[in-house]
């Protein structure tokens, strides 16, 4: 039996069975034919590919042609830009040899560090504006090659007060760095997203741990100047390979360029060696992009307030764990800070030491301690859900912050913060999931870019609490820390919109469960949260 429709009758009309289509039997046909099933995340054959649906929307496209050779070369290019990771982890090793060479106090040593998030924080809006009004591919080049330039020319700063404003123009281009999560979503069919977002976080891991053992063959034989140089070569080589990356066929259509989104989506799709759906691309419905007041309608409101307040929290967290974790090594248990804390007192402030190898070598440990949470993140997040994902993250950390109320020895210090360390990066991982996938096509860059930069007023305000404070009171730097993530385990858990196994919302005026999630994906009774 061959069934057919008129020319002209909607695909999607609930009439087909009834006057829509006609059959014809055709004598001398075997009849007996075998099923076809599909795996999870397989290309639809071609002779299956929407045969009659006369339009389709992008993430049509993006789930009919699946994950394939176009996507991992993706991964690596965008992972790239991701490792500028190399560029935060260098501050760990500069300050204190800046402190010596230069016999810094060490309030400008902080302000060193310091610096590179007021870049951060105040141009992550700006590069997302430039990226939903540019494009995402624009948005992400110009800032790596800023991040780049600036870079390198930091290797060459003779006194303090350039090297100071060149870290922060550094800063500056990190902000838009994570664009990259934007342009990187916006391609990944939905059963695939959650684990490449999180694939091209291992980036970030890899670059910290290439910084260490870069700082491990660098530092004693050609300094921190040959340093800062070299630390530059994974946006170089990025810059090298941006010529491939595509513009993001979403924001394509939702600038009007439909033939130039079908190319793109036709060159994935023969990269991938699988069909494309057949019919006429479209837009769901054409509005105006990356405006402010768009974060804000009631329909987004409490989660861009929620999710600011998260962000917020991981980066509070994360870099204050760090900066905590020189200070118990050096230590030895929470109980011995105060002691030591009054020995210190007594020295003079430009009194300095060199890293050692012994130093080299913590750091490189507790950098692996990120490889853990990817692990971690990679296994639940598809599980549990992202909002369950981030909640637990912030418990964890939390409860591990109050068990080093104990006087607990080094060996049980040391796991406790590579626990906490673990799962906060995890839960940083899963804000990065979830932030692109709750906001439509239109206010994601922007969307993105705002979390990124309250990430960055916690990271500003984290050394004050990790080391100012920490001299007067050690546990009351850690309640702050543990009370922070448990307020924020909370605001995980009050979100109003669970992203996982939804589609990547192309329009604000749809609600949620109106986009298409995947062929397949739900049957008709499942619920949609």
């Amino acid at each position: 039996v061959v069934k057919f429709r008129r020319t002209g009758e909607s695909s999607r009309s609930e009439e087909d069975g009834i006057s829509g289509e006609h059959e014809v039997q055709i004598e001398g046909v075997r009849t007996e034919l075998e099923p076809v099933e599909l795996g999870d995340g397989a290309a639809v054959p071609k002779e299956f590919a929407n045969p009659t649906d006369d339009t389709f929307m992008v993430e049509d496209a993006v789930e009919a042609i699946g994950f394939g050779k176009f996507q991992w070369k993706l991964s690596v290019i965008t992972g790239l830009a991701w490792a500028n990771a190399m560029e935060m982890m260098i501050l760990s090793i500069l300050a204190p040899q800046l402190h010596c060479e230069w016999r810094l106090p060490s309030w400008q040593v902080a302000l060193l560090t310091s610096v590179v998030f007021v870049g951060m924080m105040s141009s992550s809006t700006l590069w997302g504006n430039i990226s939903d009004q540019y494009g995402r591919k624009t948005g992400l080049k110009i800032s790596v090659l800023w991040t780049l330039y600036y870079g390198i020319l930091s290797g060459f700063a003779p006194i303090y007060s350039w090297i100071l404003v060149l870290r922060g123009l550094v800063g500056f281009g990190i902000g838009g760095v994570p664009q990259s999560v934007t342009l990187y979503a916006e391609f990944l069919p939905m059963k695939a997203r959650a684990k490449c977002i999180l694939l091209i976080e291992v980036f970030w891991a890899l670059g910290t741990v290439f910084e260490v053992l870069l700082a491990v063959v660098v530092m004693p034989t050609l300094g921190w100047r040959w340093l800062l140089i070299l630390s530059a070569l994974p946006l170089l080589l990025f810059a090298a390979l941006c010529f491939w990356l595509p513009e993001s066929a979403r924001y394509d259509v939702l600038s009007g360029n439909q033939e130039k989104a079908l190319a793109t989506l036709k060159r994935i799709a023969t990269e991938n060696g699988a069909p494309m759906p057949l019919g006429k691309l479209v837009v769901s419905r054409q509005e105006d992009r990356g405006k402010m007041r768009d974060l804000f309608t009631p329909h987004f409101r409490w989660t861009t307030l929620l999710l600011w307040f998260i962000w917020f929290s991981n980066a509070f967290s994360y870099y204050g764990l760090v900066l905590l974790t020189t200070e118990l090594f050096q230590a030895g248990d929470v109980c011995s800070i105060s002691s030591r804390r009054q020995e210190v007192k007594a020295k003079c402030s430009l009194t300095c030491e060199y890293l050692t190898e012994e130093d080299y070598t913590d750091l490189l440990w507790t950098t692996l301690s990120e490889f853990p949470g990817v692990l971690v993140t990679l296994w639940i997040i598809d599980r549990i859900g992202r909002k369950k994902t981030m909640a637990l993250s912030f418990l964890v950390f939390s409860l591990c912050s109050l068990l080093l109320f104990l006087c607990v020895g080094r060996n049980v210090l040391t796991v406790l913060l590579f626990i906490a360390r673990a799962f906060i990066s995890g839960g940083f991982q899963a804000a990065y999931v979830y932030t692109p996938e709750v906001y439509p096509t239109a206010t994601r860059a922007l969307g993105l870019g705002t979390c990124s930069g309250m990430a960055r007023v916690g990271a500003l305000i984290t050394p004050f609490i990790a080391q100012v404070m920490l001299e007067s009171s050690v546990y009351l730097t850690l309640l702050v820390y543990s009370g922070c993530c448990l307020l924020a385990a909370l605001a995980s858990c009050f979100l109003p919109i669970e992203t996982k196994g939804r589609g990547l919302q192309e329009s604000s005026h749809k609600e949620w469960g109106q986009e298409m999630v995947g062929r397949g994906s739900h049957s008709p009774g499942e619920s949609q949260e």
